[in-house]
């Protein structure tokens, strides 16, 4: 998309009816753009409202009556909650907000000093009382937040185990196939690079809360644990180039009899089946990944 460059007339010449925008290179000529003084506030006010934030304050360059539009609690409210999702659960208790565009603004800075140093960001959020203190808040607001970096969350999560609970106990997988609830958690909590104590942490929490989810189902909790590292390995053994004998269905299923004895086997086979198809369980997440 890009960047909206109106022309700016001078304060008070209203004879001008419409502004220029180029919508980048390669896109054609630059169009015409109304002047949103001479609309009803009402529909100026929905036009911008496609704005992101950074578009938003660059419109509101414009003149003095298109920085009142672009100033309205309503726009900045719908912002913070498009982009940052359910914001009432990390707030602090009994607060509301007296300026929406503050507050993004605030979880802005607050996002970008956690990526750069995590407990400064943590601490700059809580003091402008833009998350709450305790570990629920701050998990809500991990839970909610597509603008943190993955290895930082890793990092703090690692640290704030009362955090990583609050995050946990959030996800839901009631009637979700075993690999794809897996896929959902590494979606949320991100996967550590190797294997290791926090893994088996991560784990354990994602069996705990999957037996939590499905109390109903025939598997036990040390059952689903035992799959879950299962299906972790068989996604590092079909997915890596460098393993050449790739685990056939009659060797995942002959290993996992062995081990455990609940599973029928046409749920192995399926098991094995999600995993030859739709990939690693723990290839994607929602946060930023630095690109090396």
């Amino acid at each position: 998309m890009g960047q909206v460059c109106p022309v700016v007339a001078p304060l008070g010449h209203r004879h001008l009816r419409h502004a220029t925008i180029s919508h980048g290179k390669g896109r054609g000529a630059p169009t015409e753009f109304p002047d949103l003084s001479y609309l009803p506030p009402e529909m100026a006010i929905s036009i911008l409202s496609h704005l992101s934030a950074t578009e938003l304050c660059l419109a509101g360059c414009v003149n003095e009556y298109w920085q009142q539009l672009a100033d309205s609690e309503l726009l900045w409210r719908g912002l913070c909650y498009s982009d940052w999702g359910d914001i009432d659960s990390f707030l602090p208790d009994e607060y509301h907000p007296t300026s929406y565009k503050r507050l993004y603004m605030l979880m802005d800075d607050g996002a970008s000093l956690f990526n750069g140093d995590i407990e400064n960001g943590i601490t700059f959020l809580i003091n402008n009382s833009v998350v709450g203190p305790t570990d629920r808040h701050i998990g809500c607001f991990l839970h909610e937040s597509q603008s943190l970096h993955a290895d930082k969350v890793l990092k703090f999560l690692e640290d704030r185990p009362g955090v990583l609970d609050e995050q946990v106990s959030l996800l839901e997988f009631e009637d979700v196939f075993l690999p794809d609830a897996l896929r959902k958690f590494f979606t949320e909590v991100p996967a550590p690079k190797v294997r290791g104590d926090f893994l088996q942490q991560l784990v354990t929490k994602f069996s705990h809360r999957y037996f939590i989810c499905n109390p109903n189902m025939s598997l036990t909790q040390e059952t689903v644990y035992v799959l879950c590292y299962s299906l972790i390995m068989l996604s590092v053994d079909l997915g890596s180039p460098h393993v050449k004998n790739k685990m056939s269905k009659r060797e995942f299923i002959r290993n996992l009899r062995g081990a455990v004895h609940e599973p029928s086997a046409d749920y192995l086979v399926n098991l094995y089946d999600n995993i030859y198809l739709h990939g690693h369980v723990a290839s994607k997440t929602r946060y930023k990944v630095y690109q090396s």
